[in-house]
């Protein structure tokens, strides 16, 4: 008989989620535990491995007892997690040595200035891993824990310490201790695999003064995991699936090809494009990542991956500190009650300007003014500015790649504007496809344990599952195009200059 659902965990930054899925790819409940964030000194963000531990069982166990499922009911668990941030315990007792470091902490940047500015080295990591040496990734993470936790070290090179990304501590909780692995996407975020020969690299390891015996096994995101063993949820579904967020989130968005790409209009915006088997390596200092593949799939698939620092958060600084909204969703309804901006252009530097322009010490700044300005000129250069940000960024793929975008497949809170959504669509010349379930990292999470169980036949029938897109097609005239760009370079030109 035909099991009715497979379960999405999605273990994000400040909470926990569990999601039951059908057959059709619909998201039938949903359960969301927060957990606290902790911020020790200026510029340090931890979590208790044990939050995230009680809120993500916790989650879990609400879903399938509020249903009434078992394992009978249950098919399969997919896990998906924020990436990078890093969980040492103890291989005995289970016990973490200490709180997790989160991607966003920046205590460890001292150790990669130390060991990573020699530009030869620098160079060498990238050429390894794909990654600009930054404290974002776990290696110094692993570090620091190591050389601070009193007797870590010790016991590291004792091998008792197990390290792990968030869904190697879940998947060991999980099977309560019986699989300490992690998946080849979130390997690739650690600064420590090599994401052409596929493996753990020994000089890496050694630069970093990591023990191998601290590593989980890599595997394919689509592969076995275990089975359920914690006697806090449901015992003995098979754990099939698992990706960094970012990763699933392309995976869900069904970018299976060369050239798809996906971008999350979140707090900053991901744009991830998939570059099939090669690993292109950038010249405009974007990543070079490890793709989610199905099983079955032969060799390692790559994708490319750039950031915009300032998304939803503008939009937020219009509402909370400028006052000009009452809340995000009228904005579209705002930008369309003029025909245009006036000719004023918003660049969000407010940390500075990433790839493709990559100055940090750049600040946000409003061109164009004159007396006939007014609140909707604003809020329209506003979201206006998110497209061209994302634009430039799509353009330095696209040139990185060697491939045309053939679509873009967007997610996220701000991809719910048509507005922005046909404005970012005319400045690629590229169609954008929004999902009708815009859970797309969830769905990720959960076609991966679903397609290797079988749960669905193949990848071609995920695509069909998302027959009800809202497309958009560009239809901007190409002079209002090239004049819209030039000013946008200059209003990005001065901003840099100052």
């Amino acid at each position: 008989m035909r099991k009715a659902y497979v379960v999405a965990l999605d273990q994000g930054t400040t909470s926990s989620r569990a999601m039951l899925v059908d057959a059709d790819g619909r998201v039938v409940d949903a359960v969301q535990n927060p957990f606290p964030q902790h911020y020790p000194r200026p510029g340090w963000v931890e979590h208790d491995p044990l939050d995230i531990l009680s809120s993500q069982l916790g989650a879990l166990a609400e879903l399938t007892v509020s249903h009434g499922l078992g394992p009978a009911d249950l098919d399969s668990i997919g896990i998906t997690n924020q990436r990078e941030t890093t969980v040492l315990w103890n291989r005995e007792t289970g016990r973490p040595v200490g709180n997790a470091i989160v991607w966003q902490c920046r205590r460890t940047a001292p150790i990669i200035e130390e060991l990573c500015g020699d530009p030869d080295v620098a160079r060498r990591i990238a050429d390894t891993t794909g990654l600009v040496p930054d404290a974002y990734f776990s290696a110094s993470k692993i570090k620091w824990l190591l050389d601070n936790v009193p007797g870590a070290r010790a016991d590291a090179e004792a091998g008792k310490l197990a390290f792990g990304t968030v869904d190697s501590w879940l998947v060991w909780s999980l099977t309560d201790g019986q699989v300490h692995a992690t998946d080849v996407t979130n390997a690739s975020r650690t600064m420590l695999y090599d994401i052409h020969g596929m493996r753990w690299d020994p000089w890496l390891l050694d630069l970093f003064g990591i023990p191998a015996s601290l590593l989980p096994d890599v595997r394919p995101s689509s592969a076995d995991y275990g089975v359920t063993a914690n006697p806090g949820v449901v015992r003995g579904v098979p754990i099939r699936g698992v990706a960094g967020d970012q990763q699933a989130a392309l995976f869900g968005q069904c970018c299976f090809e060369a050239g798809q790409a996906k971008n999350t209009y979140g707090t900053g915006c991901f744009l991830l494009m998939h570059t099939g088997r090669e690993a292109c390596r950038s010249t405009n200092r974007l990543i070079t990542t490890l793709a989610a593949s199905a099983p079955g799939t032969l060799g390692p698939e790559y994708a490319l991956e750039g950031s915009v620092f300032m998304a939803g958060a503008l939009l937020q600084w219009l509402r909370d500190e400028l006052g000009l909204i009452d809340n995000v969703a009228e904005t579209c309804a705002i930008a369309r009650s003029v025909p245009d901006t006036g000719g004023v252009y918003v660049v969000p530097a407010f940390t500075g300007l990433g790839a493709p322009y990559w100055d940090a010490e750049a600040r946000g700044a409003i061109y164009g003014l004159t007396r006939g300005t007014n609140r909707a000129h604003i809020v329209r250069a506003a979201l206006e500015s998110l497209a061209y940000q994302v634009h430039d960024l799509a353009v330095a793929m696209e040139a990185d790649a060697g491939l045309p975008l053939k679509v873009l497949k967007v997610d996220g809170g701000a991809s719910a504007n048509d507005f922005l959504m046909q404005f970012q669509s005319d400045l690629l010349r590229t169609p954008l496809h929004r999902p009708q379930n815009t859970e797309t990292t969830a769905l990720g999470a959960a076609y991966l344990a679903g397609l290797g169980t079988g749960f669905w036949k193949d990848t071609a029938r995920l695509c069909d599952l998302r027959s009800s897109d809202t497309v958009y097609v560009p239809g901007m005239e190409d002079a209002r195009h090239a004049k819209l760009l030039k000013g946008w370079a200059e209003a990005v030109k001065r901003t840099m200059a100052r």
